[in-house]
């Protein structure tokens, strides 16, 4: 039951962002940075603004020079309530789907806290139990697309 533009100040201001992603920094210009240091994991996102719509859609890499391609898009969308928030990730084959798709949810969990006032540190109980589910679905998944013989 946000608007946008307080969607938008999460998901790009530097004081912001430490309350729900990590601290860093988001350039508002397509070629402009996107840094986040997850300290407590030792991760560092070095990136570029691939697109970027202003208070609309920003997307860039989740990682660092070098690392394979793996883009994230943020689409905002007004509705009659609020803002509809669209997160799209890119994950390269090979790489821990259930893993991605859990740590993103935990941040979004984390996304909410932060905008009703009461930010939450990374909900680890819950990306544990959201990473089993989601590999079950792959899983099942997977077992479904099995040809019969």
């Amino acid at each position: 039951n946000y608007p946008p533009s307080v969607i938008w100040a999460m998901l790009t201001q530097a004081d912001k962002l430490p309350l729900w992603l990590a601290p860093g920094t988001i350039e508002q210009r397509i070629g402009g940075a996107a840094k986040l240091n997850f300290v407590d994991s030792g991760i560092l996102i070095d990136s570029k603004i691939t697109a970027c719509e202003l208070g609309c859609a920003l997307a860039y890499a989740w990682g660092r020079t070098g690392d394979p391609f793996r883009p994230v898009r943020w689409r905002l969308t007004q509705n009659g309530f609020g803002t509809d928030l669209t997160l799209t990730l890119g994950i390269p084959d090979g790489e821990d789907v259930a893993r991605s798709c859990a740590g993103w949810e935990a941040h979004l969990e984390m996304l909410e806290a932060a905008l009703e006032g009461v930010p939450i540190k990374f909900p680890f109980e819950t990306f544990k139990a959201t990473r089993e589910a989601y590999k079950a679905l792959i899983s099942e998944g997977a077992a479904a697309t099995q040809p019969v013989t």
